[in-house]
């Protein structure tokens, strides 16, 4: 009898609350697609650095799995709450007729292990062949080969969603079982008259609240944005965190006071159509649901700017390939190394006669010397890079190096500014396709790429052109800002300043700091161009062992290493804020809609009134929606107006890494990304509210 019961009290429940069940397959199927990456990078033919970065990307969404399980399991939990609240009087109707309590408990035993196996399987099935799709999402971000593609079904990944899931089911049979034992006859009886209590009426409270709380937010968005650089160590984030956090439990505990004080005032509006009744219930509704509408606003605020920041992150990092990336490699070794020196730790370094005398020649000789057909590489260039001590950083910035060191704390300004001759630069520039320049004898121009240095070299360069002494000769800059160039291949701006000066100028072999060369590989299919690779990058490369074994260090970085290091980056940190940005908002967009369903559920009777009163279905309909609407509309408005402030603080962290020109693109994804799932919640909440409120008159 039990059996039969609770398998039709899930059939209705399916009904009615196809929400709850559409959340749970959800979480299923992502779960699963995300921890089923370990078995379909079997298939991608990549590197091995690429396959290193995958085992990253899999370990990282493993522990990050942990904490999504968690945010699933309180989701479950919550709904469950909601549910069992509903059906009050039908618990009650049951103990009437004689059933005990654990009777009760077993029904929704029964009901739950009905629904986790359904929602189980159903999501397993999704997430299977969704993460078919997945593989080539993966593919494509690591321009793999999938020559060897084919249907893959992960079992660690099956095994893995099938524990984490059921651990959460048991608690929430706990939780269930520990509900219905506290109810009380009468109680369950009286569910649908009783009102849910009022904690706070007071509206010059409520205004009060709403104005200190807003200052708090204002002041925690001031840091994070305006004295961003005041937080120069992680501890000093959590004051502005505990103040967001704070400042938004105050918002929404003042809020219904406010809002209905304010519209009050306002008759016009307030006594027009059902503006009243909507108005009583979002006051009535927030006002028991503070701490449920501050979590969710927090959610989906990180939902907005974890998608959002990502997303410019690996735009940025795309574009800064194709711009940054012109030739297939870079090497450089250190000129004229002294027999010994004193090293910033106060440790003393020695070098080899061979060493010395190798860092007095080009590094193509190094090269030809220890093996290298320099055939391998074409549109070779080498340039000697200057630095003389009585041009350092600290010298450059003057008056601004309290400034600069109060934005980059961690820089040694000591260093020798790197200094280039002007023919020698356009060489490399002609090869990149960037711009040249050109100097007059007394001139120097200052190149740099890096946004948030080359503005304070501007300020710089912008007082009476900023004279340098170079070489035992004084030079005026000609231009009074910093000009964009580079010399080195990076993944984004790195070049944080160079100067150009001229031929003339009498730089000696001695202020030489190291020799500098560039080159394309002489090759025409992406094989021949791995194969080169394996020369300067390979640990089995004969070239490396020999330069190893005589102590030689020649420096670079190839546009291949480039490329694979960066788009693991982009797409470790994409991947995981995909999956806590979709968690988040599934998370947020279903409390919302089951708190809705069942207040709709609760206040059958007060819709029943409004139509005995003379309001017709269309008027019903139309305060449904708006009430839905409000409810739906609040946190996301204050969760938006907090990203706004938390996306900047993340591109100022990244600075260098993410540009701010990437970021629209990247808000129209995440808000068409959260226009679906919160607007396809919205509408399911809205349709599934007007059937229930009408059951009553049916």
């Amino acid at each position: 009898m039990l059996f039969k019961l609770s398998f039709k009290n899930m059939q209705k429940s399916i009904k009615d609350y196809a929400i709850y069940f559409l959340t749970l397959v959800l979480g299923v199927a992502i779960f699963y697609m995300f921890n089923s990456l370990d078995s379909q990078q079997a298939m991608l033919q990549v590197s091995q650095s690429q396959k290193e970065i995958i085992k990253l990307m899999i370990s990282m969404l493993g522990m990050i799995s942990v904490f999504v399980a968690i945010i699933l399991g309180l989701l479950i939990v919550y709904a469950n709450n909601f549910l069992i609240n509903r059906r009050k009087k039908e618990f009650g109707i049951y103990m009437t007729l004689g059933m005990g309590k654990r009777q009760i408990s077993k029904i929704i035993l029964l009901e739950t292990i009905f629904v986790g196996i359904i929602s189980l399987a159903v999501g397993l099935i999704i997430g299977i062949f969704a993460s078919q799709f997945m593989s080539i999402i993966v593919a494509k971000m690591f321009e793999a080969n999938m020559n060897e593609y084919k249907f893959v079904f992960s079992k660690d990944a099956c095994i893995k969603t099938c524990i984490y899931f059921g651990v959460m089911y048991i608690a929430v049979m706990f939780f269930n079982t520990m509900t219905v034992s506290r109810y009380k006859l009468i109680n369950l009886l009286n569910a649908v008259k009783k009102n849910e209590e009022i904690k706070m009426r007071n509206p010059i409270i409520s205004i009060l609240v709403f104005f200190i709380s807003a200052s708090i937010l204002g002041y925690a968005y001031w840091k994070v944005t305006a004295d961003i650089r005041s937080m120069d160590k992680a501890f000093k984030l959590l004051p502005p965190i505990l103040m967001g956090i704070g400042g938004t439990l105050g918002i929404f505990w003042s809020l219904s006071g406010f809002i209905l004080r304010i519209v009050q005032i306002m008759k016009n509006i307030y006594l027009k159509g059902t503006n009243m009744f909507v108005l009583r219930q979002i006051n009535n509704k927030i006002n028991t649901t503070v701490i449920s509408m501050s979590v969710i606003c927090l959610m989906l605020f990180m939902t907005i700017t974890i998608l959002s920041s990502s997303l410019a992150l690996r735009n940025t990092l795309e574009r800064g390939l194709v711009e940054m990336t012109p030739v297939d490699i870079n090497l450089y070794k250190t000129a004229n190394l002294p027999e010994s020196y004193i090293n910033r730790f106060g440790n003393k370094v020695t070098y080899s006669k061979e060493q010395q005398e190798d860092s007095r020649i080009t590094v193509q000789e190094t090269l030809v010397n220890n093996g290298l057909d320099m055939k391998v590489l074409k549109d070779v260039i080498e340039i000697p890079i200057y630095a003389t001590n009585e041009l350092t950083l600290e010298k450059f910035f003057g008056d601004q190096i309290e400034n600069v060191k109060k934005l980059y704390a961690m820089m040694d300004y000591s260093t020798p500014e790197e200094i280039i001759k002007i023919s020698d630069y356009n060489k490399i520039a002609k090869l990149y396709g960037i711009e040249q320049y050109e100097l007059n004898d007394d001139e120097y121009i200052v190149i740099c790429n890096f946004d948030n240095i080359a503005s304070i070299r501007s300020q710089v360069l912008s007082i009476d052109g900023n004279k340098l002494t170079i070489a035992g000769k004084e030079y005026k800059s000609k231009y009074n800002e910093c000009k964009n160039g580079f010399i080195e291949i990076s993944s984004n701006h790195t070049n944080i300043g160079i100067i150009l000066v001229p031929d003339s100028c009498d730089l000696t072999d001695e202020s030489k700091e190291k020799s500098f060369l560039v080159a394309n590989y002489n090759a025409n299919t992406d094989k021949e161009r791995e194969k080169i690779e394996e020369i300067f990058s390979s640990d089995n490369s004969e070239l490396l062992k020999r330069l190893s074994d005589k102590g030689l260090n020649i420096t670079g970085i190839s546009k291949i290493s480039i490329m694979e290091a960066s788009v693991g980056l982009a797409t470790i940190v994409t991947f995981i804020a995909i999956y806590l940005g979709i968690i988040f908002l599934i998370a947020s967009a279903a409390i919302l809609a089951l708190k809705q369903l069942t207040e709709s559920s609760d206040n059958k009777q007060r819709y029943d009134i409004l139509r005995k009163i003379g309001c017709d279905e269309r008027m019903i309909n139309r305060a449904l929606f708006r009430q839905i609407g409000i409810f739906f509309g609040l946190p996301l408005i204050l969760a938006i107006i907090h990203s706004i402030f938390g996306i900047q603080f993340v591109l100022e962290m990244l600075s260098g890494l993410a540009d701010k020109k990437d970021l629209l693109p990247s808000i129209i994804v995440a808000v068409i990304v959260m226009g679906i799932i919160y607007g396809a919640y919205f509408l399911a909440t809205y349709f599934g509210s007007k059937n229930i409120i009408k059951e009553e008159c049916q």
